[in-house]
């Protein structure tokens, strides 16, 4: 069967047309209004996020290796784990009496420069961040007042630690460089003492009002929910918060949500679908976000090492695979208590964003291509979608074939209207074969980075392109290089 460009063409414009259709205008408080909101455009475009874990569990900074050390917390309270190794770490580190309050004076931003910060991101391609506003320990990154009156003790990082809105001045930092900024929200936090004795009074009487709070002040353009678990949608009474939020809060029009908001609501009910630390979800049937780290933590974790950390090219591999399906990678930065970024994390985005100021074409904007080559990366069966921690090794879905372990001219297909992209995660030598593919003598094929254009010959419903001679410091990347296939078909 031939895959004919011109449909390509047709099929990206009315994915287009489809997308920018007018969203109404008032949403009632259930699912099946809420539901109906169309994601805003401008998320499906971006591809490319950041999320920041930063906070008091950044002053141990400490995980059995493999684990989150944004938990720290609720894993040294916990009396079912024996032996405890994170109780016998704070112990021999902290001593038994010192409590996870008394972190709060230790977490002080000495370092924090948010327009560096700003300028690291926009560098590396991200075209939004995400701050955790507060994480499951409830101290916030804004001046709370709720969460000082639920504590009896200044439990917010304007009243104590840094004596400063980070939240706030991230927010401006960020927008000044020209990207969308917005924050991770949990709805529940461990050990607030409300929330011990009536879980529902605490999601009238705090939660509600101090997520308002936040939203007021900072108008964020997508928020990240989570904590969800405990309670059901109806418990939280979250469709009555998110039709206030997309009917009445300055954000309305643009603020994008996620499907973490009640322990029934993931995959069903929200915005955009979360997969964390898994493989994504299969196609674009729905808009959807992986999100993880670098290495296993989320937050800072001086217990990881080198060879925890994704490389680059993984990473860059990873973001070109998920894109192909049709999702955005929200990819995590752990900064230290004293507000710098870890070096390694800061390599890391500046390979990604060298990488994207090449092929970044091929990223943004773009859409599924739905005619995707059997031989593609993208299109080979993969196991876990949705699941928690799932290992996601691209490398070995780019490397072989998974049925026989034979070498494949492998590639991950995006488009937009008349142009589709096939991103190369090997160089595939002299030629690379677009299986299907037939291009009419109009066609322009060209190597993103490369100047000029690239010759092609059809035959047997195939296109084979010559792939240009360069020597190695002229390739225009060192990793996943981009062939752009435009024009409309001729006469067949």
């Amino acid at each position: 069967m031939k895959y004919w460009l011109s449909l390509l063409l047709l099929g990206a414009t009315a994915v287009w047309a489809a997308e920018t259709a007018s969203p109404p205008q008032k949403y009632e408080p259930r699912w099946e209004s809420i539901d109906r909101r169309p994601t805003p455009p401008w998320f499906t475009d971006a591809k490319f996020g950041i999320i920041i874990h930063w906070g008091l569990y950044s002053v141990p900074a400490w995980s059995v290796r493999g684990e989150y050390s944004e938990w720290y917390w609720n894993h040294i309270m916990d009396q079912h784990q024996n032996p405890n190794p994170w109780r016998a770490f704070h112990d021999k580190t902290f001593g038994q009496e010192f409590a996870y309050r008394q972190f709060a004076p230790q977490f002080r931003a000495e370092l924090f420069d948010p327009d560096q910060w700003a300028k690291i991101f926009a560098a590396a391609g991200v075209k939004y961040v995400v701050l955790t506003s507060k994480h499951h320990d409830g101290f916030c990154l804004w001046p709370s007042a709720e969460a000082n009156r639920a504590w009896g003790r200044p439990w917010n990082s304007v009243d104590a630690g840094p004596r400063r809105d980070l939240l706030g001045d991230l927010t401006r930092a960020v927008r000044k460089q020209g990207v969308k900024m917005g924050f991770y929200y949990s709805l529940y936090e461990w050990y607030n003492p409300l929330w011990l004795k009536d879980k529902k009074r605490y999601a009238v009487e705090h939660m509600r009002p101090q997520f308002k709070d936040v939203v007021r002040r900072y108008a964020p353009s997508i928020i990240f929910s989570d904590g969800e678990w405990d309670m059901s949608s109806g418990d939280w009474q979250t469709p009555e918060l998110l039709a206030w939020l997309l009917n009445e809060s300055p954000c309305r029009d643009e603020v994008v949500i996620n499907d973490r908001w009640g322990k029934e609501c993931r995959h069903k009910h929200g915005g955009y679908w979360t997969t964390e630390y898994g493989a994504g979800m299969p196609n674009a049937d729905h808009p959807w976000e992986e999100d993880r780290g670098m290495a296993y933590s989320f937050g800072y974790s001086r217990t990881e090492v080198l060879e925890d950390y994704r490389t680059g090219q993984d990473m860059v591999w990873m973001l070109a695979d998920l894109v192909s399906r049709g999702g955005n990678l929200l990819l995590d930065v752990g900064p230290t208590a004293d507000g710098r970024i870890p070096v390694i994390m800061q390599d890391r985005l500046s390979q990604i964003g060298h990488w994207l100021n090449i092929n970044g074409e091929a990223i943004y904007g773009t859409r599924t291509w739905k005619d995707t080559c059997q031989w593609s990366a993208g299109s080979q069966p993969r196991q876990g979608y949705g699941e928690f921690r799932v290992k996601y090794d691209v490398a070995k879905i780019v490397g072989t074939h998974p049925v026989d372990g034979q070498a494949r001219q492998q590639a991950f297909f995006t488009a937009k209207p008349g142009v589709l992209y096939a991103i190369l995660p090997h160089w595939p030598g002299k030629t690379f074969t677009l299986k299907g593919i037939t291009l009419g003598s109009d066609a322009k094929v060209q190597m993103l980075g490369v100047k000029g254009t690239l010759s092609y010959e059809t035959a047997g419903g195939n296109t084979v392109i010559r792939m240009p001679e360069l020597a190695v410091d002229e390739l225009p990347c060192q990793y996943a290089w981009t062939l752009k296939i435009a024009g409309r078909e001729a006469a067949h």
